[in-house]
């Protein structure tokens, strides 16, 4: 029989030193700063971020967003894609290699294991050997400790849809609902799994990101690059063996390069789908060259351009600027300065009108036409607002009922509104009609006029 599928072999990374590690540790920083920091972070009298589902608001610091705000979300989303094409463009799989969360955590899993098990020949050892109460303790010490920081990594997640401090209390006093349960254990199975076991599957099999980057790639990217002109013909040899009489290359052959590789690829076969872009390779091997007495970068970051015409590094920067990249960079700071711009100039409320549909027109006391609305005035500030209400676009149109509304600090308010007309003042139909909304701050100053556009009907 002949199996259709290769059979999983676990892969066994080196722990590796030099400046793209210490750039990877810098962003795992910085990043799991943030993601567990913010919900603990407080703006006036409330968490700084939180999506409230709940209650339908969205505050993020001094903003508070409806769902109607919805278009920020997609503005959000093509701002990521496109930087996404415009960062792979220029420098290959950045964001792989230094910032996506399964590297992240993948990073502090490995480290939390090599910490029990130590580097990767001890792991190697621990694995063939047999059970004992030293490879128990350290197997379990790693286990508990992963679970625990899944576990404080889901409770972070909820924290940014459920006030974090209620939550806190809501775990303390075993009163947590069934819906923060089952997303705290979802979320931290979810990191237990990929950063503890999947690790390189998912980059390999899950994430489309490796299948189309190809696309996004061209000569002039940066990617992690096996120098073969230079390097080949491998082999072993001592310091002092001349390479000339020995007809060899730079490269060793000390695979320590595929012995750091998280997707366990070995970089000299070309560039792979499976290269994340991490530049661990490109680490040791700058160190393996430093001890032989070789100049670096046998393994490096480079374009395929430089590699085939041998071009100097200000060379390869100047390449940036090509007409792929620049019309990237127009479209994506175009976007950028069109959401910031929006941002500056948004009103802090909101207004939909709906008509009664149980009324929609009427006869009244007096020979007047009467239609009925329904307004929802949403404050999307964190004051409380004065609003002033007034119609036209029909001569002899008036409101009946109360002008102004007061609307809390974030509140959503449905406001009944009535207007009367003469009989004789317009024909049968349909006419259009303009609600104008004046909104104030508690102090009297103006906040903004807003202008919508409905009917008023005249029945026959």
């Amino acid at each position: 029989m002949v199996s259709l599928y290769q059979a999983h072999q676990k892969i066994y990374p080196r722990s590796v030193q030099g400046m793209f590690a210490r750039w990877r540790w810098f962003t795992v920083f910085i990043t799991q700063l943030l993601f567990y920091g913010l919900p603990w972070l407080e703006w006036g009298q409330r968490q700084a971020v939180l999506f409230d589902l709940g209650a339908r608001r969205f505050y993020i610091f001094g903003w508070v967003f409806y769902p109607q705000d919805f278009i920020y979300l997609t503005a959000l989303l093509v701002i990521s894609a496109l930087s996404l094409f415009l960062f792979t463009a220029v420098a290959g799989r950045l964001w792989c290699g230094f910032a996506c969360p399964q590297t992240v955590y993948s990073e502090i899993f490995m480290w939390v294991e090599r910490k029990f098990e130590g580097d990767r020949s001890a792991r190697l050892r621990l694995d063939a050997a047999p059970m004992s109460i030293n490879k128990l303790s350290r197997k379990s010490g790693k286990q508990i400790v992963w679970l625990l920081l899944s576990l404080w990594t889901g409770f972070s997640f909820v924290g940014y849809f459920t006030p974090i401090r209620e939550l806190t209390h809501a775990v303390l006093s075993l009163g947590l609902g069934p819906w923060e349960i089952f997303w705290i254990l979802f979320y931290s199975l979810a990191t237990y799994g990929n950063a503890g076991f999947m690790r390189e599957q998912v980059c390999k099999y899950m994430c489309p990101y490796a299948r189309f980057q190809s696309a996004m790639f061209d000569k002039d990217t940066l990617i992690v690059t096996y120098d073969e002109a230079r390097g080949e013909p491998r082999g072993a040899r001592s310091k002092q063996a001349d390479l000339k009489t020995l007809g060899l290359g730079a490269c060793v052959d000390c695979t320590l390069c595929v012995q750091v590789c998280p997707t366990g690829i070995d970089i000299r076969k070309g560039l792979q789908y499976e290269c994340i872009g991490c530049g661990a390779c490109v680490d040791v091997c700058d160190t393996v060259m430093d001890k032989v007495g070789y100049p670096r970068g046998l393994v490096k970051f480079s374009t395929q351009n430089a590699l085939d015409q041998g071009w100097a590094w200000g060379q390869m920067v100047r390449r940036i600027f090509r007409p792929r990249v620049l019309i990237y960079t127009a479209i994506l700071w175009a976007i950028i300065l069109g959401v910031g711009a929006s941002l500056w100039l948004r009103l802090p409320f909101k207004v939909d009108i709906e008509r009664d549909r149980a009324t929609l027109a009427r006869v009244v006391s007096g020979g007047q036409i009467e239609n009925v609305y329904r307004l929802q005035i949403m404050n999307a500030s964190e004051q409380p607002l004065m609003f002033n209400l007034d119609v036209a676009g029909l001569s002899g149109l008036r409101l009946v009922t109360e002008p102004q509304v007061q609307v809390a600090a974030t509140e959503s308010r449905w406001v009944s509104v009535r207007l009367q007309l003469p009989y004789e003042a317009a024909s049968a139909g349909s006419h259009p009609i303009d609600f104008r909304i004046q909104a104030r701050w508690p102090n009297g100053h103006e906040v903004g006029l807003l202008h919508e556009k409905t009917v008023f009907l005249v029945p026959r």
